[in-house]
């Protein structure tokens, strides 16, 4: 278990590194000039190609590209992400006033959509063939298939402008006002989880539905063992292995998936960040994020991998 997990791990810093050459190319070969977005239209009437080039070497950006890179990697060694263009303030200033939101939405939508996504699998397997069985799989078959952002307009144009029971911007925190708080991410939180509560109430389905044919189930059925038993001790920890493969995917995407709703309901997130500053080719921010990013990934990928040995004791990592 000790040489496989310092196998992923060496394969996680692989992994990191290839993604952060490619979010740093990247954003050098987009059209326009970051400096030009920084400075203001008076800025750039007033001052003379000297004070241009000035203002471009002070934030490294008149050195070769793989200089620029080297240096943004031992900045972030030592816990420097560096200095926003746009926000003309510190990266890591900025990734810690907006990480907290973004995990907020994210952990909400996450335990919500894994739950009722399981709960939902289970008893549509339980009940296979009946009208609960049918009416679970439609809205399943629904939450995979409707865009999140979409879902998000809708939701608006009904809670929000319609009916005003739910407000349709922004974001307080819970330990300002709760109440208002819960108000606010409830549509946000429904966009997020949709896709993973259908996703995984499919899968449990049919991993229950396959256990539920082994021999050992039928002969607990057989026993006269009470159904709740044999559902969570013996056929539930047997199929969850394909579910918790989906969990940590859906997690992923589900940090991924803030891009998008951060930018809908106008929440000052992490990824609502990473737009802005897409758009003014702040770049010192977008490769901060994609970074941060891609760590979440890496990391849930090989706590996923992890758990399997506890689900299935007959797996072994060689």
């Amino acid at each position: 278990m000790i040489s496989y997990i310092i196998r992923r791990l060496i394969q996680a810093i692989f992994v990191l590194f290839i993604v952060s050459l490619l979010v740093f190319f990247a954003m050098r070969i987009l059209p326009g000039d970051p400096i030009l977005m920084y400075l203001s239209r008076e800025q750039i009437d007033s001052l003379t190609p000297e004070q241009i080039e000035a203002t471009r070497i002070e934030f490294g950006l008149d050195r070769p590209l793989i200089v620029q890179y080297g240096s943004w990697v031992s900045d972030i060694f030592h816990g420097n992400f560096g200095t926003s263009l746009f926000y003309r303030d510190n990266v890591g200033k900025l990734l810690a006033q907006r990480l907290p939101i973004t995990l907020h939405l994210g952990l909400v939508s996450f335990i919500l959509a894994t739950i009722i996504g399981i709960l939902a699998g289970i008893i549509s397997a339980l009940k296979r063939g009946t009208i609960i069985d049918t009416i679970l799989t439609v809205v399943a078959n629904l939450g995979i298939t409707l865009p999140i952002f979409w879902l998000g307009i809708l939701l608006i144009y009904a809670f929000g402008v319609k009916l005003d029971w739910l407000p349709v911007f922004g974001y307080t925190s819970p330990f300002e006002d709760f109440w208002l708080n819960t108000r606010q991410i409830i549509m946000p939180v429904i966009c997020l989880s949709a896709f993973t509560i259908g996703a995984l109430a499919r899968q449990t389905r049919s991993s229950i539905l396959e256990v539920i044919q082994q021999d050992y189930v039928r002969t607990a059925w057989s026993k006269g063992l009470p159904e709740r038993r044999i559902v969570f001790r013996h056929v539930l920890k047997n199929g969850l292995i394909p579910i918790i493969t989906l969990v940590g995917v859906h997690l992923s995407q589900i940090i991924g998936g803030s891009v998008l709703i951060e930018t809908v309901f106008n929440i000052s997130g992490m990824g609502r960040l990473a737009v802005e500053s897409l758009f003014s080719l702040d770049y010192v921010v977008v490769q901060a994020v994609t970074l941060l990013i891609a760590i979440m990934v890496v990391t849930v990928n090989l706590l996923v991998d992890i758990s399997y040995c506890w689900l299935d004791p007959r797996i072994r990592f060689s």
